[in-house]
């Protein structure tokens, strides 16, 4: 009878070869990499978010290179549709009356399309898109809800999802379930996603290595994009 250890084993080699990465039928999601969540001033900023800066530029410049298509996602809130996401969730995307104080848990009017400055719903300019990369715009955190992001990977013939972005619990984890249940081979990057809290970071990596997804670093996923 086998140990746990050894059927762990077993398991994760099998995850490993499953998931290894085709790049003709690869994709790179980067999820959420926006002003509003990243700018020092942004009501919802995540501090962290800098800190896997470099490692989902690395790889977003490794897909380019190996042509490998790069997609990214922003949250948007618009004023005329009252989601959940907003109120009560959320009160931070609602716009906010003129002269009135904004903020965290106060209307701030993040991610409101055609909002400038640390509220814009834009992708940061340390990762803007190039001409012709997908921006898939969405109202939920799961990035495959109301968009046209699965319609998008099958036409590509896309079967492997690379995963990378903010935050780690929320948007990253209903985009990592939504494409599981798609049966979309799921690799996340380790040092490519984050959240407020370590521990719930350390939580979520578990969660997604025992059923969700493969974890590998950026550089792991470079290299294995160009083949070596």
């Amino acid at each position: 009878m086998p140990t746990h250890e050894e059927l762990t084993a077993r398991k994760t080699e099998r995850i490993a070869e499953m998931h290894r990465l085709d790049p003709r039928r690869t994709a790179l999601l980067v999820i959420d990499m926006q002003h509003a969540f990243m700018d020092p001033g942004a009501s919802l900023a995540v501090p962290t978010a800098w800190d896997i800066l470099p490692a989902v530029k690395g790889l977003v410049a490794a897909c380019r290179k190996a042509r490998v298509p790069v997609i990214f996602t922003e949250f948007v809130s618009l004023p005329e549709i009252p989601t959940m996401r907003k109120d009560p969730f959320g009160p931070e995307h609602m716009a906010p009356a003129a002269g009135a104080a904004t903020g965290w848990g106060m209307p701030s009017g993040s991610c409101i399309p055609g909002t400038r400055g640390p509220e814009s719903p834009d992708t940061v300019d340390e990762l803007k898109p190039l001409p012709g990369e997908p921006v898939i715009r969405a109202h939920a955190l799961d990035k495959f809800h109301a968009t046209p992001l699965d319609t998008l990977l099958r036409s590509l013939d896309v079967r492997h999802l690379l995963v990378t972005g903010i935050l780690a619990d929320l948007c990253v984890m209903a985009t990592v379930f939504r494409a599981n249940t798609l049966e979309y081979r799921v690799t996340v990057i380790r040092d490519g996603i984050t959240t407020v809290w370590p521990e719930i970071l350390s939580a979520v990596l578990d969660i997604y290595e025992r059923k969700l997804a493969r974890v590998i670093t950026a550089k792991e996923a470079a290299a294995e994009i160009a083949g070596l």
